[in-house]
């Protein structure tokens, strides 16, 4: 099995990529049928703005050496090894502020396909000199229609109708509230969120060309706004088609060789990379940070790119296992990267840093992971860190109630973060092999 720096090479794979032209594939290049027999937009009209990503993917495609799979000898690839994340493409300052006690930048790049990322820069006001870096990275929280904005604020203040979200951060943003703690913050968007959101006329072409999926948009002009009036708004028209569109996506990533959790970890690469490369605003170590499927891509990160000292992990750690009987179809695919399991299990993915500095907080009734899973995660974690000598690298907090990060749990990670760089903590896995044993699963 490949390791995850191996899976984070297959986004590379996909993301660096460029066609010899220069231009995205041809229209027309792939069509599908609706199922009333009418063709559907080609294969760019269903991708939108990212109509060059196909391009991008299959140019840089590489022969790569097969491995054998399971029982039945079902042949399965093992990606080549290639550079780490690229720099970010024509990066650029779109504006800055001052507001609540924080200096902003809105800052803006390119991937190489698809739409700009587009990201938020804070440090404390009127902060001279470079800061310890922070990425904050937003959660799925299923709003995919805003990214960034779910735990930062803003030039504008907080966004509207964030209300249900927010609330899950104790009607806070944690970004700018670690960025008031001393650090510079960069919050980006991400593949799919916000800035780099699907179009939504391309999402109705993908849709519409699934014939299981025909009834989706009837149904969507069907339902009502927030409020119970009227016809639906355009973020609650988008939610409700982008859920169903992240299986469609998925599956289009694995044709492409790569899947929806290593092209957001590529991503995430990108925006580290311009976090280091401000050094007027940030020097020295860098945290990762993230609740629920933000926690996700802090592990994803952490275990994929060089250069992340201290990693959050909020709301986002359970083994598989106890996950199976009812835990599975209410996650992001961004918690199931290719080839993990049965080989390995999630807790593995933020082991592969290991003894590097590591927090993480388990909510016990969150009804997103069972409690077994979580305190299966929590001894396995435990164990690892304490065989490899460096116990008090590793926090577990356990807290009461459900899928949360409250201003008390933001208040004791940025606490913690804290200790772990004041104690002079950094990563010390980069020289290690990152295909490194793993713990067993505990008994079901």
């Amino acid at each position: 099995m490949p390791a995850l720096r191996d899976l984070r090479d297959t986004s590379g794979i996909v993301v660096r990529a460029a066609t010899a032209s220069g231009r995205p594939p041809a229209a027309g290049a792939a069509a599908a049928h609706r199922s009333d027999g009418k063709d559907t937009g080609a294969l760019a009209d269903q991708l939108g703005s990212y109509a060059d990503w196909p391009g991008f993917a299959l140019a840089r495609a590489r022969l790569r050496s097969p491995g054998r799979g399971p029982a039945g000898g079902v042949p399965r690839h093992r990606p080549t090894s290639v550079p780490p994340a690229d720099r970010p493409v024509e990066p650029r300052v779109e504006r800055a502020w001052t507001r609540d006690g924080v200096d902003g930048e809105e800052v803006s790049w390119s991937v190489g396909f698809g739409p700009r990322t587009r990201a938020w820069l804070l440090r404390p006001a009127g902060a001279e000199g470079p800061l310890p870096g922070a990425l904050a990275l937003h959660g799925h929280d299923d709003v995919k229609f805003v990214g960034k904005e779910k735990i930062a604020d803003g030039p504008d203040g907080t966004a509207p109708g964030l209300g249900p979200v927010r609330a899950g951060y104790g009607d806070r943003a944690f970004a700018n509230a670690l960025a008031r703690e001393g650090f510079a913050v960069l919050v980006p968007d991400v593949f799919s969120w916000g800035s780099r959101r699907f179009d939504r006329e391309a999402i109705d072409e993908a849709l519409g060309s699934a014939s299981h999926l025909s009834w989706v948009r009837p149904c969507v002009e069907a339902t009502t706004t927030r409020d119970g009036a009227g016809a639906p708004d355009e973020a609650t028209s988008y939610e409700r088609v982008a859920a169903l569109h992240e299986d469609v996506l998925e599956r289009l990533c694995r044709v492409l060789g790569t899947s929806l959790a290593e092209v957001v970890a590529y991503e995430d690469g990108i925006a580290l990379g311009y976090l280091r490369s401000r050094t007027d605003w940030a020097r020295g170590p860098v945290v990762a940070i993230g609740c629920s499927g933000g926690g996700a891509r802090a592990a994803l990160l952490s275990a994929s790119s060089p250069g992340v000292d201290v990693v959050v992990v909020v709301g986002m750690m359970s083994t598989y296992r106890p996950m199976v009987e009812q835990h599975v179809a209410t996650h992001t695919w961004m918690l199931f990267p290719p080839y993990l399991a049965p080989e390995r299990d999630w807790p593995d993915v933020v082991l592969l840093r290991a003894p590097a500095p590591l927090l993480v907080q388990y909510a016990l009734d969150d009804a997103l992971f069972p409690r077994e899973g979580m305190l299966a995660a929590h001894r396995l974690i435990t164990d690892r860190y304490e065989s490899l000598g460096r116990p008090g690298s590793y926090v577990g907090q356990l807290y009461d109630g459900g899928h949360r990060f409250d201003r008390a749990m933001q208040d004791e990670a940025f606490r913690q973060v804290r200790r772990f760089l004041d104690e002079g903590a950094r990563a010390v896995g980069e020289d290690r092999p990152r295909d490194v044993p793993g713990p067993s699963l505990p008994p079901s």
